[in-house]
């Protein structure tokens, strides 16, 4: 049955923007201090107090209203969004409602299903809002909470799509790409973990022939990419049960459980009229000229579409290494740096992407942690360099970077050290294959009498008797020329 259920996502990302100070008071951001120690007058609501906009917030905000090919108002303003929680010491959050800084935008997606093939698609922008962060609360027990206000205040910015979503995966491609543009610009470290990024799925399911979106649900405060992707597939499932069983889903907010790998109600979703907007009447309306936009734009640096392409037209990678080397900020900068210290762009990517990441992957690196290795670019790009003259063959150079691994040591003081240079010397490779043919004589009989496969049998014991340092064309080459004397004798 679940073949005629459709799911309809939207997204709401809220993106911390990296200000020295918050968004409406000279407060300094501290997003790792001890609590309630980044807190002044303004960020706690007390009387008397008026805020002040963050034009650095307005800037970056700007940037990424830019990127996202949106439209940016000659007007935008703030107003009151009216709710009682803990976590808001004002009673109030300072937003914007009617009058966003950013809107009718989108970003070009591709996205990896687990079955069929890659395709692009184009996810619709709403629009993109500023706001304040609210505090953070922990949760003792069932009485008892405590509260942080060290976020309160800090800029954020709402990015909300259309519900042009349609499967976890799509929606998982959306917050890689849009992340890695935030990272490119400067505004938003990406760092989920620290809830600098945080995504929230509005979901909901519609059969083929339904004329209108159902009720929808919205996932609150995801902090993974991973849980964006599991929170979607599970609701799905469970939006699903609820249509088929007659009961239908009521519109709520719910938290996603990461232990049991499940959502939980946690309240039924407020409507848009019991925020009661109103105009923020202690901050004037922004005016957006067209000089400001103009200049912001001209200043926007190279975003990974723009990368991805150039990797593609000027160094010649694959679309697919290209995008994968752009997909992490910290990846692409490393790889640029490999490039600048003297690698060949192809084999750079492939050291890269088949065998950095797997030695990461194995150490439990992420791959924006790229920097944080003891290989540094210089370094790659000196055991690439070795291995394309020769020097060493790609297996041995597997074991050298292995070694620079653990180590951090520079390739030539490994190779030197534990005697790894190829042997390209023909005549001591002609005397190490005879004496090979000599010890397997009558494995050498079976391939002149025919079994062609056994020949890299034959290389591969050439190899292992010069300890993997073989040059394996030069090996090959030397074999076959000493079968063919044989098959003369």
């Amino acid at each position: 049955m679940t073949s005629v259920w459709k799911p309809i996502i939207g997204l709401e990302i809220h993106a911390e923007l990296e200000t020295h100070s918050k968004m409406f008071s000279a407060c300094p951001v501290v997003l790792e201090g001890e609590p309630n120690t980044a807190v002044d007058a303004v960020t706690l609501g007390l009387p008397g107090t008026l805020p002040v906009i963050n034009a650095r917030a307005i800037e970056m905000a700007t940037m990424v209203g830019l990127a996202l090919h949106c439209d940016i108002p000659p007007l935008n303003q703030f107003a009151r969004k009216s709710y009682f929680y803990p976590d808001l010491p004002k009673g109030y959050q300072i937003s914007q409602y009617d009058r966003p800084l950013a809107i009718n935008g989108y970003l070009d997606i591709e996205v990896t299903p687990e079955k069929g093939e890659p395709y692009s698609k184009r996810i619709r922008i709403r629009r993109a809002h500023l706001e304040e962060d609210t505090g953070k609360l922990t949760h003792v027990d069932a009485a008892h909470s405590l509260v942080d206000y060290n976020r309160a205040g800090v800029p954020l910015l709402e990015i909300v799509t259309e519900p042009d979503i349609n499967s976890a995966e799509e929606a998982e491609a959306f917050v890689r790409q849009l992340r890695a543009i935030l990272q490119y610009l400067g505004v938003n470290s990406g760092d989920m973990s620290k809830g600098v990024l945080r995504a929230e799925p509005n979901i909901s399911v519609m059969r083929s022939d339904d004329s209108a979106f159902r009720t929808r649900t919205e996932v609150k405060n995801l902090n993974s990419i991973r849980s964006v992707f599991r929170s979607i597939n599970y609701e799905v499932q469970r939006q699903i049960k609820l249509h088929e069983s007659g009961e239908g889903v009521k519109q709520a907010t719910v938290g996603w459980d990461e232990n049991k790998q499940k959502t939980f109600i946690q309240r039924y979703k407020e409507r848009a009229d019991e925020y009661r907007y109103f105009p923020e009447p202690d901050l004037p309306i922004v005016e957006m000229s067209r000089a400001y936009v103009a200049d912001v734009r001209a200043r926007l640096p190279e975003l990974p579409d723009a990368k991805r392409e150039r990797f593609v037209s000027a160094l010649g990678l694959s679309r697919y290494d290209a995008g994968v080397l752009v997909a992490e900020q910290a990846v692409a900068h490393y790889y640029e740096d490999v490039l600048a210290a003297g690698a060949d762009a192809k084999a750079a990517a492939n050291w890269i992407i088949g065998s950095l990441f797997a030695l990461m992957n194995k150490a439990g690196f992420e791959r924006e942690q790229i920097a944080q290795t003891k290989i540094t670019p210089q370094h790659l790009a000196a055991l690439i360099k070795l291995v394309e003259a020769g020097t060493l063959n790609k297996g041995t150079g597997m074991t050298v970077l292995e070694t620079m691994w653990q180590s951090g040591d520079a390739p030539e003081k490994i190779v030197a050290e534990k005697g790894l240079a190829q042997v390209s010397d023909k005549s001591a490779i002609a005397a190490t294959v005879a004496q090979v043919l000599r010890e397997n004589e009558a494995l050498a009989r079976d391939y002149l009498n025919g079994k062609d496969k056994l020949f890299m049998a034959l290389v591969g014991a050439c190899m292992k008797a010069l300890r993997g340092q073989g040059n394996a064309q030069i090996v090959r080459e030397v074999l076959s020329e000493q079968l063919e004397a044989l098959r003369d004798v």
